[in-house]
């Protein structure tokens, strides 16, 4: 399938962006904010029906400022339709080569100079990197003939520190002049403290190859989320939207109640970073886990980089440890579960696990309310109760939402209230697992 496009297409009309209506970016923007936010609480409000009691939803967590939000940016770069070279001498222009995001539901890529929610940094240093291929006469990357050097950049904006780290994704170990190239995006876009390249040569819609050098700088950046600092590389998870995050977190533990008693598991605790923010925030000892070997690795660099010594991260998948926790007789009182699972939501294990280890709270974090409710439905039917739901919107003008649920057991506050504990429909049960993982979360 082609991936290059020159003709305008046929699209919705937006004044914020020339490409809305064709672009994959983001689908509401032609939707006033407050709209947008009305809709999203009334979307995860009905998700809850029958689950939750109808005073536990609390108004949604929209931005200040909805505009120009993801500090990571991917910009696939391809030969423009009928660019051809006409010999080895011919010279590459900015018009042979295209730059921007893919059309809604196609691999056809959208020519954009601007963008209205991604970092303007992050955008600069795509267009600059554009530029440079052509005066160097670097080949973008067909992907109908797997020919071309340069596949894409991965731009990683520091939020508070404003550091830039450039990942180059090229279809070959060789990058002539690679000196010349960082000395010129740097000159152009200062802001740029670190060049990687990462090299994949497989015909794959997989961004990021296994090889990786530095080319520029120490091959990383900092940057401050909670009053914590992160190391982030190429590879790193990290929130896109950093701004909300910070949001997200603070509800978070904020529903979480810390005392400075309690033992927290951080479940699918990815690099640790809201286990680290519980650690320095009034949890007694947080214990994260994830399967992810490399997530786990960056998580006990970030505890001993920020000094946290009540924290331990262990690596090892989040059900078999619920379950091994549950099994075990020196389990920790008094404890709190933060999870944050995949889009395809938890496990029954996992979720037994959780319920035998009858945590006092729970604070369930999801960018998919709809698995999150089916998970919770089950929490409910073991002994807990909904206190609360908090939508927050990570993403403006996108159809996602991500919503924080907390929930208590039902000893601790006198027994269950009414019916809102029961199923609010036979459809429902039916779906209880039936929810397709082939969206990844949106925070990466």
């Amino acid at each position: 399938m082609s991936q290059t496009t020159d003709d305008a297409g046929k699209g919705s009309s937006c004044a914020l962006c020339p490409a809305f209506g064709r672009c994959g970016g983001c689908s509401r923007l032609d939707v006033p904010y407050e709209d947008q936010l009305s809709a999203k609480e009334q979307q995860v409000g009905a998700l809850f029906e029958g689950i939750a009691p109808a005073d536990a939803l609390l108004p949604i967590l929209g931005m200040n400022d909805p505009f120009h939000y993801r500090n990571k940016v991917i910009s696939p770069y391809a030969p423009a339709k009928g660019a051809k070279r006409k010999g080895k001498d011919a010279k590459l222009t900015r018009a042979d080569i295209l730059t921007g995001m893919y059309e809604t539901g196609t691999h056809r890529l959208i020519p954009t100079d601007t963008c209205a929610i991604e970092n303007e940094t992050a955008k600069k240093v795509t267009l600059a990197i554009r530029d440079i291929m052509a005066r160097w006469n670097m080949e973008p990357y067909n992907e109908d003939t797997g020919a071309g050097f340069v596949r894409h950049a991965v731009v990683r904006v520091g939020h508070k520190s404003g550091e830039v780290l450039v990942t180059v994704v090229t279809n070959g170990e060789e990058f002539p002049a690679s000196k010349a190239f960082c000395r010129e995006l740097a000159r152009r876009v200062p802001e740029v403290t670190t060049i990687v390249q990462n090299v994949n040569t497989r015909q794959t819609n997989v961004i990021l190859g296994d090889k990786e050098r530095v080319l520029f700088g120490p091959g990383f950046i900092l940057d401050t989320l909670c009053g914590l600092t992160f190391r982030i590389s190429s590879q790193s998870f990290y929130q896109v939207n950093a701004t909300q995050t910070e949001v997200l977190y603070d509800e978070a533990i904020r529903l979480a109640n810390l005392t400075g008693v309690e033992t927290v598991i951080d479940a699918y605790c990815g690099t640790g970073t809201i286990g680290l923010v519980a650690a320095s925030r009034g949890a007694a000892r947080v214990i994260g886990v994830d399967s992810v070997e490399a997530a786990i690795r960056d998580a006990t660099n970030n505890a001993r980089h920020n000094g946290v010594e009540n924290a331990e991260f262990v690596a090892q998948d989040a059900t078999a440890f619920m379950k091994e926790l549950a099994a075990s007789e020196e389990r920790p009182q008094p404890l709190v579960l933060l999870m944050d699972p995949p889009r395809a939501g938890s496990t029954p294990e996992f979720l037994a696990g959780a319920a035998a280890l009858a945590p006092e709270r729970i604070v369930y974090i999801s960018c998919n309310p709809a698995t999150q409710a089916r998970d919770v439905r089950q929490l409910v039917k073991s002994g807990y109760e909904v206190r609360a739901i908090r939508p927050v919107d990570m993403f403006p003008h996108t159809d996602h939402v991500e919503s924080i649920v907390m929930l208590e057991r039902e000893d601790r506050r006198g027994g269950a209230r009414g019916g809102a504990h029961q199923a609010s429909s036979a459809a429902n049960e039916t779906a209880q697992w039936a929810v397709s993982p082939s969206e990844d979360c949106l925070s990466d």
